[in-house]
C-alpha cells in the first residue's frame, strides 16, 4: 500500500511540475533571467509550494508517525556549514546553467523518452554521477555522529 501511495504522490508532483512550467528549462531560465526578459511566473509557483509545504511540516512536526503508520525521521543537523554552502551554490549554478533541477528533470526525461532529449539525458546522468561520488566520498565518514547522512543539514538550515 506504501508503494501505491508514494507513487501516487510521485506522479502527482510530477503532473504539478508540468503543468507549472517547472519541467520547461526556457522556461525555468526565464525566471533566473533578471537582466533580460524576467518571467516571473514560477515565483508565484514557488510561494505557493512554500506555503502549502509550511503548513504541511508544521502539522507533521506535531505528529509521531506519518498518515501510513510510519515514523516520521526528523533531520538532526540544524548548522549552516560550509559543506551546504558549497552544495547549496554548486545547485544553484547548475540550475541556472541548465534550466532543470533535480525533480523536474526526472521529469523532463520520462516525458521526453523517445523523443530525442538529449539534453534530460546529459543531466540525469550528470546528475546520478554526482549522486554516486557523494556517496562514495561519504562513506569513510559512515559510523560517525550523524551516521553519515551529511544531507541532514540541507534540510532543516534555513
Amino acid at each position: 500500500m506504501n508503494i501505491l501511495l508514494s507513487g501516487f504522490a510521485g506522479l502527482l508532483f510530477g503532473i504539478g511540475l508540468i503543468v507549472a512550467g517547472m519541467a520547461n528549462p526556457a522556461k525555468v531560465l526565464g525566471f533566473l533571467d533578471l537582466a533580460g526578459r524576467w518571467d516571473p511566473s514560477l515565483a508565484l509557483v514557488m510561494g505557493g509550494a512554500i506555503a502549502v509545504g509550511s503548513v504541511a511540516f508544521a502539522i507533521a512536526k506535531r505528529r509521531s508517525k506519518s498518515l501510513l503508520g510510519l515514523s516520521m525521521q526528523w533531520p538532526q543537523a540544524t548548522m549552516v556549514d560550509r559543506r551546504l554552502v558549497v552544495g547549496s551554490l554548486m545547485f544553484g549554478i547548475g540550475w541556472g546553467l541548465a534550466g532543470i533541477c533535480p525533480g523536474p528533470a526526472l521529469v523532463l526525461l520520462g516525458a521526453s523518452l523517445g523523443m530525442g532529449a538529449g539534453k534530460a539525458v546529459v543531466f540525469v546522468a550528470a546528475m546520478l554521477v554526482g549522486m554516486l561520488a557523494f556517496e562514495l566520498m561519504q562513506t569513510p565518514q559512515k559510523g560517525g555522529s550523524d551516521g553519515g547522512s551529511a544531507g541532514a543539514s540541507v534540510n532543516t538550515a534555513i
